[in-house]
């Protein structure tokens, strides 16, 4: 495992100005941020972890727990809201039995759901972002849909 953030470290010049690039790195490799590749990031970088962690902590695209193979993103700002994001929400929940917070990703690491207060295309509301790939008009069926149509690209 620490073979691979080396490899990254060096790719960044072991450099402490370079955190975020590193972080945004290791958790494309991983999926999310592990404990022992982040000490690894704070005695390569000479920063004391606490740094690093602060960093990790506070930008929410970063996820210090294991996180689903698909991430799917639920817009839930206003415009969403009022057009039914609520309803996108519980067709998630209904089809895969997660919610955003602490229930938020399945057992085998095969879905993880977010709700993010907006994602800036509210002509498209309700906005749902599957794997990078943003979804407008998001209803409960399309969102039915998606998932089932993901989980078939997934067992290929």
């Amino acid at each position: 495992m620490l073979e691979k953030v080396d490899r990254i470290l060096t790719s960044h010049g072991n450099d402490k100005a370079s955190l975020i690039g590193i972080l945004q790195d290791i958790q494309a490799e991983y999926n999310y941020l592990p404990p022992k590749p982040l000490e690894r990031v704070a005695e390569k970088v000479d920063a004391p972890l606490s740094q690093v962690l602060g960093i990790a902590t506070f930008f929410q695209s970063f996820s210090l727990k294991p996180r689903g193979e698909h991430i799917i993103t639920v817009c839930t700002g206003t415009a969403c809201h009022v057009k039914g994001a609520p309803r996108v929400l519980g067709a998630i929940e209904r089809e895969l039995g997660i919610k955003p917070g602490d229930d938020d990703t399945t057992e085998g690491l095969g879905f993880t759901v977010e709700a993010v207060n907006c994602l800036g295309s509210c002509a498209l509301a309700p906005l749902v972002v599957v794997d990078g790939k943003y979804q407008g008009h998001v209803t409960g069926k399309k969102m039915q849909s998606l998932i089932n149509k993901t989980q078939k690209s997934k067992k290929k």
